[in-house]
């Protein structure tokens, strides 16, 4: 459209009016010469030539130009005293004669870029092609900042009728009807006169003197805040435009009570926020924030059309781009506080929401005063609960919405409440963090106590600013939390739509899991902290549980709170209700109990996430389980300390285990880790399960499958221990007796089967059914010493200095008892002797060995017995294939073993008549239920040596006599008399890895050396052992292996044969032995016969014995048997000298 032409065609007459303001003196942006003020002259004149160009074509009245020209003369004297020329005569006769001249030009087609005053700033300033158009080169002053006019008078309303009968009513000569185009400019059909409001619009918010009354409610609050001159030579610090903006913010800062902020007056609140209004349509129109971000709108918004807030909202999405200029960005953050107290700030929101909220009655709260009413707020409270009520709300206006929630939580500073309420806790922990609401999840963080105390009020603002943006509905609109969780929503949630609700559930059912991402869990935990304080946040439990809460619970609406009901407290009131028996009544509807127990689960990953628990346990979370941080350890420390919680904590804890017993599912973790145990062994259970407490029955009588982990373990056992401690806690109990579990009956009855089976009863005491049950029992209690209460008692002391740093569970505490066993007090000693006794014999009940040794058991033991898996891994223990920790776990229960025959039940059974026969005098020596030191497998090992055992008994010792000369740790007494030696002569022999007898063999090698007699009779004992048996001396068997094989295949091994058939060989000089073996051989020689003179045989039967197990036991018996027969002959031959018979004494 082309308005040089019209302007052409202005007729009528025009009044010279006060263009611009004194100058003060020394101020550089409004100084300049006289050509310059006469070209900022003209834009006024021709403005109100565009005006009357634009109502003649419409009308033509010339009485209308007439009343307008009144106007004009009527408007100057109004401003007179307020503009330059009141006190600058020479610029009054400028103004004068350029009125003058207007009459003259007014006929011709007079241009702007003719005018001699304005040439050379238009070829400086703008470009060519617009010279021809007057209203094109007015536009491009305004942007340069070079044009500032000072008033504005008003025309007739009937001008304008024909299009804007809004305006028609609108009181002549106080700029009302500018105001009234404006505001109204949509409703205009006819495009060209829309076009010509817009820019006429864009020219009067340029200055706000233009903006009708603007200055009269303003001026004393101008003055306070310095935001510019109004009167005569005053200092003008600001831009016209930049009044405005200084106005603004001054706002604002009363708005977060800032400290000395000025109190703008009402009247003045509400022009500024009606300016803010009128501007909200296009970005030019907020001079400021056009300047301050031109640059910044071609960079991020070059596509984006202007009008209806488009680029306002593009610059909104790029406030926290790093490329965003300071100045830009402080003024958008300014727009959008200016939005948060009044809607229609926002003109695209005000738009898309108008019809929903005249639905809705948003707007005609009549409780409310008009300030709150017009809260982003209070729209967004309003609409959000129509949205929860199931209404309808348009599509474009629930995107709105969507855009200011989202920037609600970017940025903590556009809420009021928040700075003014948490300004200590932003200072003292999250300064710095201010962008992409950074600073809204660190002050969550605060409030859920994770960075120490918070001000009440400030928890309250942050509550509310959640209800406000209600991210549980659209995890989206929590920028840091969509951004920290983008990568387990792709990999965990991407069934999920974009945007639904059930993403947050999502990714809380992920909580602590592989995919989840720490920053994720961060983010996740600080937000559903607040959620779960306020049952309306959850919009799918609200939406299934909104009629039941109503019947049972009394809740008010959705945007509506009461202070006295305690956060949290609605849904405890509905998971009490959850479940409730058909004979309690006033049950939960059944989509309202999946919720509640979708809630549950989530919110037992966390005891923060349980408001009532928290609040209630406050105090006993500090005292007894400030050093559990990991998830879910809260809440098992608060039960394990139930007794000693006070009364208020202690009820709720006791309603929720309660819960878990009936719905052990509500336990989350538990049950995640629980899961391959419920798919091999309880999947049925766990499909059916309806409140009867089967699925915690079916992980305990699993608990040692092999798809049960260590986490699910130690849960389970968790629970276990709960239920000891109150019979509520076993829902099957609970229903079937009102009586306390005693354990002591389990215990007597497990002692009593327990000596029928090591005295080989004939007929067992306990019935076969108490008995299977009992084991039960007894396995669950073998994991943790806790649940064995008189063993924990006895044991308090011993763990608190021994085990202080040894946690519960795996049976962990009792491995480590055992470890330091010779150290324990003589009480628990003895009880930790006997516990021993018992895994001995049932060794399904050695949680550890069955734990570690699990993958074993079930490579090589499949088809033994549960009671004698020690002995089969003892069996494969030199295997391969086998685990070293398994191996390393094999070893100590057979060091354990070889410290009392009573702990080997084995050799204990085989050995029955040997032990009262030959180690009577240990027997009666010893105490009861205390270790022996292995004193009476030493003597039954002599014995063995002796070849005086029972069959059965020898072929036990033998194996122990084995097992110990590859490690010197299974012999007790050898470890415990030559525990010196071994670490000054034998020390690199002890520190390998690999037992093979080294110890040994050096010890044998040093035995000179050795000056402790202790030490010296175990290491002879050892050579006196292994001439009974070369396997018993495994670095001599090693050696001669091959020669073994060779010369001695066809001999037994045992009672000393194969060590005959060696030496045999040795001394046979046709026989070549492997030099290794030789070597060996003769050093075995040398140990027997130094071993001979430093230990003699003590009577005729150790000679005897001596003789019959000496390698050169042919060769002694044969010269003992030369000597008999020699001393018999010479007794023949002396006889006959020595007593002569006479003859006749023959005769007679």
């Amino acid at each position: 459209m082309n308005y040089s032409l019209e302007e052409n065609n202005l007729s009528g007459t025009l009044s010279s009016v006060p263009i611009f303001p004194t100058a003060p003196e020394g101020s550089s942006r409004l100084t300049g010469s006289v050509k310059m003020a006469d070209c900022i002259r003209v834009p006024l004149l021709l403005l109100l030539m565009c005006i009357f160009l634009f109502v003649h074509l419409i009308q033509a009245q010339n009485n209308a130009i007439k009343k307008l020209i009144a106007g004009v003369d009527k408007m100057q004297n109004q401003v007179g005293g307020l503009g330059l020329a009141a006190g600058n005569p020479g610029v009054d006769e400028r103004n004068q004669g350029a009125g003058a001249s207007l009459s003259r030009r007014r006929s011709t087609g007079w241009k702007l870029a003719e005018e001699a005053v304005c040439r050379d700033d238009l070829t400086r300033l703008c470009p060519k092609h617009s010279w021809n158009n007057n209203l094109a080169v007015l536009e491009c002053l305004q942007d340069r900042k070079e044009v500032y006019v000072s008033a504005l008078t008003e025309v007739s309303p009937s001008l304008f009728s024909t299009q804007i009968k809004e305006c028609a009513a609108e009181e002549l000569g106080k700029g009302y009807l500018v105001s009234c185009l404006v505001d109204h400019r949509g409703n205009i059909t006819d495009y060209q006169c829309n076009q010509y409001i817009t820019k006429m619009t864009t020219i009067v918010f340029s200055d706000y003197r233009l903006i009708c009354g603007f200055m009269d409610k303003c001026r004393d609050d101008i003055n306070t805040l310095k935001c510019g001159s109004i009167s005569t030579g005053e200092k003008d610090v600001h831009s016209q435009g930049e009044v405005i903006a200084c106005l603004e913010k001054g706002l604002v800062r009363e708005a977060e009570d800032q400290t000395g902020a000025h109190v703008i007056r009402e009247e003045c609140k509400k022009a500024i926020m009606r300016v803010a209004e009128l501007s909200s349509d296009d970005f030019h129109l907020d001079r400021y924030l056009y300047f301050s971000c031109r640059d910044d709108r071609e960079r991020f918004c070059e596509n984006t059309l202007a009008g209806e807030g488009r680029v306002y909202k593009c610059l909104f999405n790029h406030k926290f781009e790093d490329s965003m200029s300071e100045r830009c960005r402080e003024a958008l953050t300014t727009r959008q506080k200016l939005i948060a107290q009044d809607y229609k700030v926002s003109y695209s929101l005000a738009k898309a929401c108008k019809s929903d909220l005249r639905k809705y009655h948003c707007n005609v709260d009549t409780s409310l005063p008009r300030a709150r009413e017009a809260r982003l707020s209070y729209l967004l409270l309003c609409l959000e609960s129509a949205v929860h009520r199931g209404r309808v709300v348009s599509g474009e206006c629930q995107g709105e919405m969507m855009d200011y929630r989202r920037m609600l939580m970017e940025d903590f500073s556009l809420s009021p409440e928040i700075v003014l309420h948490c300004r200590s806790e932003i200072e003292s922990h999250c300064s710095g963090l201010h962008r992409k609401g950074r600073t809204l999840h660190c002050l969550m963080r605060v409030g859920r106590g994770d960075m120490g105390a918070i001000d009440p009020s400030c928890q309250k603002a942050l509550q509310t600013l959640i209800q406000e943006a209600d991210p549980g509905a659209d995890y989206r609109i929590d920028r840091a939390l969509n951004e920290a969780c983008e990568s387990v929503i792709q990999t965990a949630c991407k069934h999920i739509r974009s945007g639904d609700p059930m993403i947050l559930s999502c990714l809380m059912e992920h909580l602590y899991t592989e995919k989840m991402v720490e920053d994720c869990e961060h983010r996740l935990l600080e937000l559903q902290y607040f959620i779960a304080r306020d049952w309306k946040l959850d919009p799918i439990l609200y939406k299934k549980c909104q009629s039941d809460a109503s019947r049972l619970c009394h809740t008010h609406g959705w945007n509506e709170t009461s202070e006295l009901m305690p956060p949290g407290a609605i849904f405890s009131c509905l998971y009490r209700h959850a479940y409730r028996s058909l004979e309690q009544g006033r049950r939960l509807s059944r989509d309202c109990k999946v919720e509640v127990q979708r809630i549950l689960h989530q919110r037992a990953l966390d005891v923060k996430l349980d408001p009532e628990l928290q609040r209630r346990c406050m105090t006993d979370l500090g005292k007894w389980c400030s050093e559990k941080t990991e998830a879910g350890q809260e809440l098992e420390c608060l039960q394990d300390h139930l007794d000693d919680l006070v009364a208020d904590c202690k009820e709720v804890v006791g309603n929720l285990t309660e819960l878990e017993s009936e719905d052990i599912q509500i336990e989350a973790l538990l049950m995640r880790a629980c899961d391959p145990v419920i798919q091999a062994h309880c999947h049925e259970v766990a499909d059916n399960q309806i409140d009867s407490g089967d699925l915690m029955d079916c992980l305990v009588q699993n608990k040692h499958q092999k798809e049960m982990n260590e986490k699910c373990a130690v849960g389970v056992t968790h629970f276990q221990l709960i239920q000891v401690k109150d019979f509520r806690f076993s829902y099957k109990f609970k229903t079937a007796y009102t009586r306390r579990i005693e354990v002591d009956v389990v215990i007597c009855l497990s002692t009593t089967v327990r000596n029928d089976t090591l005295q080989d009863a004939k007929e067992q005491r306990v019935s076969v059914k108490c008995r299977k049950q009992l084991r039960v029992e007894e396995v669950e209690m073998s994991e943790d010493i806790r649940l064995e209460p008189e063993l924990y008692d006895s044991c308090k002391t011993d763990i608190n200095k021994l085990c202080q740093n040894v946690a519960f569970g795996n049976a962990q505490v009792i491995e480590c008892l055992k470890e330091n066993k010779r150290q324990l007090l003589p009480r628990c000693h003895q009880k930790v002797f006997k516990l021993q006794e018992v895994e001995m014999v049932d060794s399904e009940l050695d949680y550890q060995l069955m734990r570690v040794c699990k993958n074993m058991i079930r490579r090589f033991c499949t088809e033994s017995d549960g009671k004698n898996v020690l002995q089969c891994l003892k069996q494969n223990k030199n295997s391969e294939m086998m685990d070293p920790k398994c191996k390393q776990m094999i070893t100590k229960r057979q060091i354990t073993q070889n410290t009392d025959y009573r702990l080997n039940p084995v050799l204990r059974k085989a050995c029955k008549a040997d032990i009262p026969k030959f180690c009577d005098s240990i027997l009666k020596k010893a105490k009861d239920e205390t270790e022996l030191e292995g004193q009476v497998i030493s003597c039954l090992k002599l014995k063995y040596a002796d070849q005086r055992l029972s069959p059965d008994c020898e072929d036990q010792i033998r194996v122990i006599l084995q097992e110990s000369a590859l490690d010197y740790r299974l012999d007790p007494q050898l470890q415990i008399q030559c525990a010196e030696e071994i670490s000054s002569l034998c020390t690199e022999e002890a520190a390998a890895q690999e037992q093979t007898g080294q110890v040994e063999e050096c010890l044998k090698i040093n035995l000179l050396k050795l000056k402790k007699e202790g030490c010296k009779k175990e290491v002879l004992n050892m050579l006196k052992e292994s001439k009974a048996d070369i396997y018993v001396d495994p670095v001599l068997h090693t050696a001669c292996a091959l020669d073994i094989k060779h010369h001695c295949a066809a001999i037994p091994p045992g009672k000393g044969r194969q060590m005959s058939c060696l030496m045999e060989a040795l001394q046979d000089k046709r026989i070549r032995l492997q030099p290794e073996c030789k070597k060996r051989l003769q050093d075995r020689i040398d140990m027997w016969s130094y071993a001979a003179k430093v230990a003699p045989a003590e009577g005729l039967g150790d000679l005897a014995m001596q003789v019959m197990t000496s390698p050169s036991k042919n060769y002694i018996l044969t010269v003992i048997c030369a000597g008999v027969a020699l001393l018999f002959m010479m007794g023949l031959l002396c006889g006959r000298f020595t007593k002569r018979v006479t003859q006749e004494l023959k005769d007679r």
